[in-house]
C-alpha cells in the first residue's frame, strides 16, 4: 500500500472525501494542494529531500483565481509529474467523461487510474488505489471504461493535432499548408489538410473553424 501521498484538487468537499479514503485505507501520511502549481513543487520537493510521494490524485480542472500560475490544469500537472518522476503512480479524479481527454492521459501522461467523479466514485478511489497499489493493472471507472473501447469513424492523430494547435495560434490554413512541406510533415496538400479540417468539425460537432478550436481547447486536446 502506498505510504505518501499527494492530492492536487481545489474544492474542499472533495479533498475531504479522499482524505477519508486514505485513512480508511490507513494511509496516513498525505498533503494537500489547491493549485497544481503548489503540488508540482511538493512533489519535486520530496523527491529533492529524499522522501519522494508514492502516489499523485489529481482533479483535472481547476478554478482561476487572481494568482498567476504555469500550470493551469490537472492534465498540465500529470504531464509534467510523469517527466519529473517517472515511478510515481497517478490517478485522475474527475467528472471528465470525453473519451478522448481521458485517452490522451493514458497514452501521453501513462496515469495509472482513471476515477470519474459521481455516485460509487468514493468505492471506485478505493478500488482504484488497492489495484495500482499492488499491480502494474490499471484501473478505469466502468462508466467510461466502454467509451474508451468504442471504436470512432475518426481517429484523431498527430497531424490533426498540429493542425488544431497551428489554428489556435492564429496561424492560417495556407501557412499550415507551407509549414508541413518545409518540415516534411504529410500528408500536406490543401486538399488533404482541407478534408481533414472538415473531419474533425464533424468529429466534434464545430460550426466552424474558431468553433472547433474552442471545443478542443476546453477539452484540453490543445
Amino acid at each position: 500500500m502506498f505510504k505518501k501521498v499527494i492530492i492536487a484538487e481545489d474544492l474542499d468537499a472533495m479533498n475531504l472525501g479522499i482524505q477519508q479514503v486514505l485513512k480508511d485505507l490507513n494511509i496516513e501520511d498525505f498533503q494537500h494542494s489547491k493549485f497544481c502549481d503548489e503540488a508540482f513543487l511538493k512533489i519535486r520537493a520530496a523527491i529533492q529531500q529524499n522522501e519522494p510521494y508514492d502516489l499523485l490524485i489529481s482533479d483535472l480542472s481547476f478554478k482561476t483565481d487572481h494568482r498567476k500560475s504555469d500550470i493551469a490544469t490537472g492534465d498540465e500537472l500529470v504531464q509534467k509529474v510523469r517527466e519529473l518522476q517517472p515511478n510515481i503512480k497517478i490517478i485522475a479524479y474527475s467528472v471528465e467523461d470525453k473519451s478522448y481527454r481521458i485517452k490522451s492521459l493514458f497514452n501521453n501522461a501513462e496515469i495509472d487510474g482513471f476515477v470519474l467523479k459521481g455516485l460509487n466514485s468514493i468505492e471506485e478511489l478505493k478500488k482504484a488505489i488497492n489495484i495500482i497499489s499492488t499491480s502494474d493493472q490499471i484501473f478505469i471507472s466502468p462508466e467510461v471504461a466502454s467509451a474508451l473501447q468504442e471504436k470512432n469513424n475518426y481517429e484523431i492523430d498527430d497531424v490533426d493535432i498540429k493542425i488544431l494547435k497551428f489554428l489556435s495560434a492564429g496561424t492560417s490554413q495556407d501557412e499550415i499548408i507551407e509549414i508541413f512541406k518545409s518540415t516534411d510533415i504529410k500528408p500536406n496538400s490543401k486538399s488533404a489538410v482541407e478534408k481533414r479540417l472538415s473531419k474533425l468539425k464533424d468529429f466534434f460537432k464545430a460550426n466552424n473553424t474558431v468553433h472547433l478550436v474552442s471545443i478542443t481547447k476546453d477539452m484540453g486536446i490543445i
